[in-house]
């Protein structure tokens, strides 16, 4: 299961309809709505914003809207497109500036199907998406005198961390992220290091 890391956008027109394609990083449903609502008010301009979203570590929480368009032509497709990609925590909005000619139910079908596609082809190919990685915050302190070593443990590449914060005060109190997986070796290392003096 992949995530998305940033923005990525992909346009195309179609029979005189411009498409704008956007992937968005969105780790809620309620924040699937915000940026929804952003959307909208950004394209105020726009005939549909069309979206399907995908949230939760097992993708569990789904949904999507035709915004306008007739039912199942446009928020379906694009997020049976996403559900392929198997990816979580992403939603995908198509905004569509009518053009004069209609597409058809088929046709809209296809647009939205690839607009979906071509935006995930996008993604995929700037590196976008990355493996979802289950994190576990810890904190601990340690001596002055046991800063060196354990800075270089947590540098000697066998653990992943992400967001790491380091405060001094009488001893140095260290906060950040741990690969779940990870968190028991790390803490049995930390006490081995320290003679049992730093616990997670």
């Amino acid at each position: 299961m992949d995530i998305l890391e940033k923005h990525v956008t992909y346009e195309e027109t179609i029979k005189g309809s411009r498409f704008l394609s956007e992937l968005i990083p969105c780790s809620s449903q309620a924040e699937a709505r915000e940026i929804l609502k952003a959307q909208k008010a950004k394209y105020a301009d726009a005939t549909h914003v069309v979206h399907a979203f995908i949230t939760g570590n097992g993708a569990e929480v789904k949904g999507m809207s035709d915004d306008g368009e007739p039912s199942g032509t446009a928020g379906r497709p694009a997020l049976d497109v996403l559900s392929g990609r198997g990816c979580t925590n992403v939603i995908l909005t198509i905004t569509r500036w009518f053009g004069g000619t209609l597409l058809g139910t088929g046709g809209l079908v296809k647009a939205y199907g690839n607009g979906a596609k071509g935006v995930i082809a996008a993604a995929d190919q700037e590196g976008a998406f990355q493996p979802l990685v289950e994190k576990r915050a810890f904190t601990f302190s340690t001596d002055y005198s046991l800063l060196k070593p354990v800075k270089n443990l947590m540098e000697c590449g066998s653990f992943h961390f992400w967001n790491i914060k380091e405060e001094f005060g009488t001893e140095v109190t260290l906060t950040g992220e741990i690969q779940s997986d990870e968190y028991q070796a790390f803490a049995s290392k930390l006490k081995d290091l320290s003679n049992g003096k730093i616990t997670l």
